[in-house]
């Protein structure tokens, strides 16, 4: 072979070594997200914080699919179906009812859950501590708290003589979680009246029933569609001046009197811990569901104010923040 034909099958060769190089390196791993609710930034970011604790940034060594269902059930199989066909590496949920279908819609994809309700009851995993399956993730003890919110709503407003609890009956979970309000209701002698309300409609019915607010007083469950609804929900409680309580402080955010529940944020960045947990290697069945250990009562006394109620100085001690 002639030296020139060496050197030109050579350079020949080298031209195509970066191209080559490029196409062997592997593809960036994929995140599906998928929750019931809406859209929300603050969740979005706390998320991302518990992957960048492990090493993970968006854009940079992971992408991020965010889907979100708004409170409407029935979209989750389609959002589900699309992140498998972008073959995610790992789908993070937000609520028992996204995991479900989460678990219903693939055996194989790595699947980490926020769930507000205990795993074990609905079928999420074998067991908190060997999880088995495909799935693990984080237990909220959302419905665990409900005994300590009717107690809260009673010390803020003792003359309610009956405590409305707003409830989705299209949720998977509204039958467990009125279970358990009940129990919860019988263990602290409060009487309490059932809302149903599955719709933007059905919302506005319920409180339109409530035509004695000095006598009543509201807890709102956690709901998909309530979340997504936040603004409604805390407008209407405002204008029939219902003293109303709900599950996690983006409500008394938004204006709502009283919130007691899991810190949502951390709750979030912990999910992504887990989630870069798995990317790591780790196997679902073996990551032992955690239970949250943050909460948090944050009262609005502006709202309360509105209200015309007073806020007693033990209360007050034992918020975690109050919005003046």
């Amino acid at each position: 072979m002639r030296r020139r034909e060496f050197i030109t099958i050579i350079g020949g060769a080298a031209a195509g070594w970066p191209l080559a190089a490029g196409a062997q390196q592997p593809a960036m791993p994929v995140i599906g997200y998928v929750s019931s609710t809406s859209a929300d930034a603050s969740y979005m970011t706390a998320f991302r914080q518990g992957l960048a604790d492990l090493g993970y940034t968006e854009g940079r060594n992971v992408a991020i699919e965010f889907r979100w269902a708004e409170g409407k059930f029935e979209r989750l199989p389609a959002l589900l179906a699309d992140l498998i066909q972008r073959r995610a590496a790992v789908i993070a949920v937000g609520g028992v009812t996204s995991g479900l279908a989460a678990k219903a819609a693939t055996t194989t994809i790595p699947i980490v859950f926020l769930a507000a309700d205990d795993p074990v009851k609905f079928g999420l995993v074998t067991s908190l501590s060997r999880p088995g399956g495909n799935a693990t993730g984080l237990n909220l003890l959302t419905s665990e708290l409900t005994t300590k919110r009717l107690e809260l709503i009673r010390d803020l407003v003792p003359t309610a003589s009956v405590v409305a609890v707003l409830v989705n009956p299209r949720s998977p979970e509204s039958e467990p979680q009125s279970r358990d309000i009940e129990r919860a209701a019988g263990a602290v002698g409060q009487q309490i009246r059932i809302l149903n309300a599955s719709s933007d409609q059905d919302i506005d019915a319920a409180f339109a029933t409530l035509v004695k607010p000095r006598d009543a007083a509201l807890l709102v469950t956690n709901d998909a569609l309530f979340s997504s609804r936040r603004d409604q929900i805390v407008a209407l409680a405002a204008s029939r001046a219902i003293p109303t309580i709900y599950d996690r402080r983006a409500y008394a955010d938004a204006g709502g009197l009283m919130s007691y529940g899991t810190h949502y944020l951390d709750g979030h960045r912990r999910l992504g811990i887990y989630t870069a947990r798995i990317l790591n290697g780790a196997k679902p069945a073996d990551l032992p569901v955690e239970q949250s250990t943050k909460f948090e009562l944050v009262i609005n006394s502006k709202t309360a104010k509105s209200l015309g109620l007073e806020v007693r100085t033990s209360l007050l001690a034992l918020a975690d923040e109050v919005i003046e």
